[in-house]
């Protein structure tokens, strides 16, 4: 199984497929425990990685969805926000960085229209 021909599948065609992949899994299991043919039991990795990359693409084509339908939103789910750091999440933005309380703003104003009258000796 290859994950550029699962993208291109149905999600109905995805989940036949992942169903399909669970079953001979469960048969392969049961087959190794009553002593099967050893070639055989080498194929559970493969089916197992099979599974993993469909539940991949089944939640990859979910999230490209998402984001589709909240593109241009004030707020998006948690899942669909930039993981970054915690550190960067918690940081302000330029505009909160950047701002000044009022007293500030005033208090600089009148500051530059004072003029100093010392001189260095």
């Amino acid at each position: 199984i290859r994950a550029h021909e699962l993208r291109e599948k149905t999600s109905s065609d995805l989940n036949k497929q992942l169903k399909e992949l669970k079953t001979e899994l469960a048969t392969l299991r049961v087959q190794k425990v009553t002593g099967g043919n050893p070639a055989r039991l080498a194929k559970i990795k493969e089916v197992r990685k099979g599974i993993a990359r469909v539940n991949t693409v089944i939640s990859h084509k979910k999230i490209t969805k998402l984001r589709k339908l909240f593109a241009g939103k004030k707020y998006k789910p948690i899942d669909l926000r930039p993981k970054k750091t915690r550190d960067i999440r918690r940081r302000l933005n330029h505009s909160e960085a950047g701002a000044k309380h009022i007293r500030e703003i005033k208090r600089r104003h009148h500051w530059h229209n004072t003029k100093n009258a010392h001189k260095s000796l």
